[in-house]
């Protein structure tokens, strides 16, 4: 066809039937991908929302059931099961806080998750180029490793620490670095008072043991001394008389994991003779069972008669 013979022929056209057919050239368009890419991105969607409704789901009831069932083996259990549940921290709001914390911070890393892959499965069934953006996302990433490696310790030991209980608020802990009570506890720092008012920060990932005291139970130690010539069954017979009404005290019973026991002679110096008894009690309650018993033990004594060690000879020039 000669030029002038079509540049005629394309004046003749209507401009409207142009523009018809191309947005019905892209309304087909449209329609194709919807049936095929556009279902299988509305697909992918409804997914990752199911995915994480069912994981929400499942880590709620696992939530519910360790809690329940917690409750339900410190009501089966007796009274020295209850005075140490309530000392490990499983019979009060401790437990079910930490519980609900572990189940709140996976809830986040499961929707983390599942929106991550769902956002890549729609990136690449539109045609967006992943390998950029991963590639980005890897360099990023080993950049943010290495700058922020201290951090996702301090974040990774945190979580440990809350998993599996080490301690809580409320607690008495020795860190290494301070000792004193747990004020706070989150997953990058732990802050707790020492005994001189000292508020300390310190770093989850920077702790390398922990002594928990306020964890189970605490063993307070008495130990009596007595004259070298006085008859030591009759001494333990005292003590073991004193040790088992202080375990039958209500005022001191629910303090107490079991009756104090009497261990026996612990050491003989000079004219000295140590008499040694052990009481298991509930955490924090130590020095107190201390006092109470080793005042009973020393009324018992002046009531039959048992002497002490004897005083040492003072010095020439002292005064008595």
């Amino acid at each position: 066809m000669p030029v002038s013979d079509a540049v005629t022929a394309l004046s003749t056209l209507d401009v409207s039937t142009l523009d018809a057919q191309v947005v019905a050239n892209y309304w087909d368009k449209v329609q194709t991908w919807l049936l095929g890419d556009g279902i299988r991105v509305l697909v992918t969607l409804l997914m990752g929302l199911v995915a994480r409704w069912a994981l929400h789901r499942v880590i709620g009831r696992v939530v519910a059931t360790m809690t329940s069932r917690t409750a339900a083996r410190i009501a089966d259990s007796g009274g020295a099961g209850r005075v140490l549940a309530t000392a490990t921290g499983l019979a009060n709001e401790r437990h079910r806080q930490r519980v609900e914390t572990m189940g709140s911070l996976l809830r986040s890393i499961s929707t983390f998750v599942v929106g991550t892959v769902t956002v890549l499965t729609v990136m690449a069934l539109v045609g967006l180029p992943l390998g950029p953006l991963l590639a980005s996302a890897g360099v990023g990433g080993v950049a943010l490793g290495f700058g922020a490696q201290s951090l996702v310790k301090d974040f990774l030991s945190g979580i440990f620490m809350m998993l599996e209980d080490q301690y809580g608020v409320g607690d008495v802990i020795d860190t290494g670095e301070a000792i004193g009570t747990v004020e706070e506890v989150t997953l990058r720092v732990t802050r707790l008072r020492d005994a001189d008012g000292i508020v300390w920060y310190v770093r989850n990932g920077e702790v390398i043991r922990i002594g928990n005291r306020s964890q189970g139970y605490s063993a307070a130690w008495v130990d009596m001394p007595v004259s070298y010539l006085e008859d030591i069954e009759r001494v333990l017979g005292v003590v073991r008389d004193v040790a088992e009404a202080f375990g039958a005290d209500p005022a001191w019973e629910e303090k107490l994991i079991e009756a104090p026991t009497v261990l026996g002679v612990d050491s003989i110096t000079g004219q000295t003779v140590t008499v040694r008894v052990l009481a298991k009690c509930v955490a924090g309650e130590n020095f107190g069972v201390q006092r109470e018993l080793r005042a009973r033990i020393k009324a018992a004594f002046d009531a039959h008669g048992i002497q002490g060690p004897p005083l040492p000879p003072f010095a020439p020039g002292a005064r008595p």
